[in-house]
């Protein structure tokens, strides 16, 4: 009989993947949007851990954040001073920790610690309607840059975890361009969430890779594409566990402005 150590394979326990445009602090004001952020949270399974890409954590090496209750990332400025006193102290995920861990050594993927960083309002906001109680452990792992194809690449090397408990959150906004901030939705905004909804729905990863090329008003929907990035992840984690049911749990504009709402579920 052979001593050697044998590999664990995970039971099947399987999740959606989802993205989901995850506000701003005032979303926590916003009845009717933490609303519909509950009830969709009620209608998945319930997950065993988290894990959190928001567009607000990019780090080369990929880092994962804290695997302990620690103070969170108030990344916001100028906001109503209840903003800043607000708690989601959620357990961590040391075992979610080491399993990510795992996955990107075996893709051969940069990684680091940081121990000491909590969740930024990407994670945060979105997690306090879905799972209000904070007792679902979260872990957030930065974005390892923002280059479109890497991304891909990362998503893939997670997904793995999509089978196992794990619900895997991309945090973004897949139209984000401040300078149009209070201004009536306009035309290349709603071109582009059209877009971009067609080609999730088709699980499209390679028109997603490439938006900057192929998208409608790709450059006035993402002067920078931090907000777009977690969407790739998040697509390419359905592909690759072959997920082909899309709905889009939350859509619309919000506050009837540029930023679409549009969130997805990959089933």
């Amino acid at each position: 009989m052979s001593n050697a150590p044998s590999e664990v394979t995970p039971p099947n326990r399987k999740m959606p993947v989802v993205f989901l445009a995850h506000g701003a602090p005032p979303l926590l004001d916003d009845a009717a949007w933490m609303g519909e952020l509950s009830a969709w949270a009620t209608r998945m399974p319930r997950p065993e851990s988290v894990l959190m890409l928001s567009a607000h954590w990019e780090a080369k090496p990929a880092q994962l954040a804290a695997t302990t209750t620690v103070p969170l990332v108030y990344d916001f400025y100028n906001f109503p001073r209840r903003y800043y006193e607000v708690r989601y102290p959620a357990p961590g995920a040391p075992a979610l920790a080491a399993r990510v861990r795992d996955l990107l050594d075996a893709k051969a993927i940069a990684h680091g610690d940081a121990p000491s960083r909590g969740l930024d309002h990407g994670a945060f906001i979105p997690l306090m309607a879905m799972y209000p109680q904070a007792d679902v452990p979260v872990l957030q792992l930065s974005l390892p840059g923002l280059e479109p194809a890497t991304l891909a690449s990362f998503g893939r090397a997670l997904a793995p975890l999509a089978d196992e408990g794990v619900l895997v959150v991309g945090s973004g906004f897949l139209t984000h361009n401040m300078r149009s901030l209070g201004q009536p939705t306009p035309a290349w905004a709603v071109e582009f969430d059209a877009w971009t909804a067609e080609k999730l729905a088709g699980r499209d990863l390679d028109a997603l890779v490439d938006f900057r090329a192929r998208a409608p008003a790709a450059g006035l929907a993402h002067p920078t594409h931090e907000h777009f990035a977690p969407s790739i992840v998040s697509t390419a984690i359905a592909v690759e566990r072959g997920r082909g049911d899309v709905t889009f749990p939350v859509v619309g504009f919000w506050n009837d402005w540029s930023f679409t709402r549009r969130s997805v579920q990959f089933a």
